[in-house]
């Protein structure tokens, strides 16, 4: 049906798909409905492995585990409505033929809503994708079915996938299970809430500006950002098919760090790239792993600022614990000065809607809501092009904000021509990095803020919507980046400094400091990010375990949310 006659449409759609997530969360067995049981407690505290090798050795039933997460993860969608496809009775009938002695043999596995599982929609949270069940398993569901596992929910994320919030109007608001007024992140928002509450220990989501980092630092999980081509990205729907300026990658989100170290060496000794041309044959590198274990003195960059946001005294002081734990350890760390970050977000920004925002637009039917982040982009890139420059030098001369002038300078929609310069823009600056890192810095790994704030509240990326600097630089460079969280927001000391000055920021910075309490905020999570090169997942995973030991010998690990 065609606009404005669709609206009635739209309504239909959301209030059927409601409905019948409803419907199923009602009709699940009694065991789903049940308290937690002691039995339920043993299974809760186990690490995957330790299930994989129960269910080898027939210990516990792949329903028995199934059950246990089911019910809880049912528990996180009261609290923070995070699902959204909810498969518990298919994955029931799976348990009973699954997989046994495979590497993730019978182990719950949830998947950001965007992922291909037969018999149910990939709305992407635009309503005009529902009512049309996928026939099949992508490629991703049918190695993970292979592997042993049991795929069991689907989560919510943000109409768009263009933000750090996750709201639709197909679903509904996903709320941070540490303080329901704040986002639990995006656009992968689902995952980091249904991990974080522990209604299950392992999923997968994607990444393109910081999607699967950016709700690990919100929610106080565990992710892994993978460079392109080592992890499956075939079998999913998407909000801009055919984007390519700044490839978005599939990764592994967990509850805990030993979780998300197994599940990825699980899923790379599937063979992915048997199942999935866009894999590269890399099997897992025991020598990498092996190397970055034995070496006795890492040489660690810090990236204290990337010059458009600095730090918001939560997440510094995060980062400084981390540095001073490293410090103790005997490792040498350098603040460093890299290729311009700002520079980055120019291009990655620019390359990423270089369509003029006029993809992810297509799918709305009228009325549907927007979130307020990509609706701010779309803002901006409808503005007749005079109009704009105008405003552009304004900015830059009256205002005298050279950061938000620039990103503004470019903001239109590209031809293949003009598209091809900023592509060749981003080789050229991806070989800077390169030479800095290699030549001048010789670094083993880097670490940074994961965002200049932490959690944003609902609908703040109207004013944050610039502000994922510090993730999406290295979706540009493609490196391998690791979130670990460290601490939480702590209103006594995580206050701005009196001589904090609001009106002296640039305007990519207001928008982010805008929404910057640490008394709203208190308790909750911050991390760091953890950085290494491009395909540098083992070094990456072994540093992130090198690093939490450090923390948990001088001054303690991060504290997962207790299961209710």
């Amino acid at each position: 049906m065609l606009p404005p006659f669709d609206y009635l449409e739209h309504r239909r759609a959301c209030s059927r798909k409601q409905a019948e997530r409803a419907t199923r969360i009602a009709n699940l067995p009694a065991p789903y409905h049940s308290a937690i049981s002691a039995p339920d407690r043993d299974i809760l505290r186990k690490p995957v492995e330790e299930l994989v090798q129960d269910v080898h050795k027939d210990v516990l039933k792949p329903i028995d585990i199934l059950r246990c997460y089911g019910k809880v993860a049912i528990r996180a969608h009261e609290r923070t409505n995070c699902l959204t496809e909810v498969m518990l009775q298919e994955a029931e009938v799976f348990a009973e033929k699954v997989n046994a002695k495979g590497p993730l043999a019978g182990i719950p596995i949830s998947l950001k809503d965007s992922i291909a599982v037969a018999g149910f929609d990939v709305s992407v949270g635009y309503s005009c994708n529902t009512g049309k069940a996928y026939a099949q398993d992508g490629t991703m569901v049918r190695i993970l079915r292979d592997a042993g596992a049991i795929p069991y929910v689907k989560t919510n994320l943000p109409v768009t996938l263009l933000s750090f919030e996750s709201t639709n109007d197909v679903w509904g608001r996903c709320t941070n299970p540490h303080n329901n007024k704040y986002s639990p992140g995006g656009s992968t928002g689902g995952e980091g809430a249904l991990l974080a509450y522990g209604g299950g220990r392992i999923g997968i989501g994607s990444d393109v500006a910081g999607s699967v980092r950016a709700p690990a630092h919100f929610s106080g999980i565990y992710s892994l950002r993978c460079s392109t081509g080592r992890w499956p990205k075939m079998g999913m729907n998407t909000s801009m098919p055919g984007q390519e300026g700044i490839p978005s990658v599939f990764s592994p989100m967990t509850r805990t760090l030993p979780d998300l170290v197994y599940f990825t060496k699980s899923m790379i000794s599937m063979k992915p790239w048997n199942y999935d041309h866009s894999v590269h044959p890399i099997e897992w590198r025991e020598a990498q792993e092996q190397e970055a274990n034995e070496k006795a003195k890492f040489r660690v960059g810090v990236l204290r600022t990337d010059g458009v946001i600095d730090p918001s005294p939560a997440c510094a002081r995060a980062l400084e614990q981390v540095v001073s734990a490293l410090r103790v350890e005997g490792h040498e760390i350098i603040d460093v000065d890299p290729p311009s970050p700002y520079e980055a977000l120019v291009i990655a920004s620019t390359l990423l809607n270089s369509d003029g925002c006029k993809t992810f637009r297509s799918f709305f039917r009228t009325g549907e809501w927007n979130d307020p982040g990509a609706a701010q982009m779309n803002f901006y890139m409808k503005i007749p092009r005079p109009f704009k420059y105008l405003y552009y030098l304004w900015v830059k001369y009256v205002r005298r904000d050279d950061i938000w002038a620039g990103l503004l300078k470019n903001w239109h929609r590209k031809s293949a021509f003009e598209q091809w310069k900023w592509v060749a823009k981003r080789e050229a600056y991806k070989a800077r990095w390169h030479d800095w890192w290699e030549q001048e810095a010789k670094l083993d790994f880097m670490l940074t803020p994961p965002n200049a704030t932490p959690a944003v509240p609902h609908d703040g990326m109207k004013d944050a919507v610039s502000s994922c600097g510090y993730t999406f630089l290295f979706n540009l460079l493609d490196y391998t980046c690791g979130i670990i969280p460290v601490t939480h927001v702590d209103k006594a000391i995580d206050q701005l400094p009196p001589t904090f000055r609001f009106q002296d920021l640039n305007g990519v910075a207001k928008g982010a400091y805008k929404h910057y309490d640490a008394t709203a905020m208190h308790g909750l999570p911050v991390a760091v990010q953890v950085v290494g090169q491009r395909l540098q997942e083992e070094k990456v995973l072994t540093i992130m375990t090198r690093i939490e030991d450090a923390l948990d010998k001088h001054g303690g690990r991060y504290a997962v949310l207790a299961i209710e």
